[in-house]
């Protein structure tokens, strides 16, 4: 099974539905599982999306948190998919290192977003894993961009 597939799938599973006013889910879900059902890891994409589409105002408030100048609703609609999965990630997966989910949402970013949303997707996480009960000091993340999340332009 192919996790990176499952996380990649899981966040579009979550635009599309966010897209389209947070309804349909189930359809939007079997529609996607169809296409990749031999790769997918169906259970760990079920537990992302279900996570995510049950507490998306608790994972949108910690965004808030982490980046007051950007109100939730002038977030590109694909970066709040990314951080809200992620954070998700970060929050319910303690078998994943916290570099490689935010490695792998850099990357998402960096496929689906803008030209600069890898660095607010990267900008956000840190600060998330760094007042997190996981974060280790001694650990480096791989911080790819070093400026506040202020001046990061979307």
């Amino acid at each position: 099974m192919n996790r990176h597939l499952s996380r990649t799938l899981a966040m579009q599973i979550v635009y599309e539905w966010d897209f389209i006013g947070k309804k349909n889910l189930d359809e939007i879900k079997n529609r996607s599982y169809e296409i990749f059902a031999r790769d997918l890891d169906n259970e760990y994409a079920d537990k992302i999306i279900d996570g995510v589409t049950k507490n998306v105002d608790t994972l949108d408030k910690k965004i808030i948190e982490v980046a007051p100048d950007w109100p939730i609703e002038q977030v590109a609609n694909i970066n709040k998919a990314i951080l809200r999965v992620s954070i998700f990630e970060l929050e319910n997966f303690a078998d994943i290192p916290p570099k490689v989910i935010i490695n792998e949402a850099v990357e998402l970013a960096k496929s689906f977003g803008g030209s600069n949303s890898f660095k607010f997707v990267n900008g956000v996480l840190g600060t998330i894993y760094r007042k997190s009960n996981r974060f280790e000091k001694d650990e480096e993340i791989n911080q790819i961009n070093e400026k506040p999340i202020a001046e990061i332009k979307e």
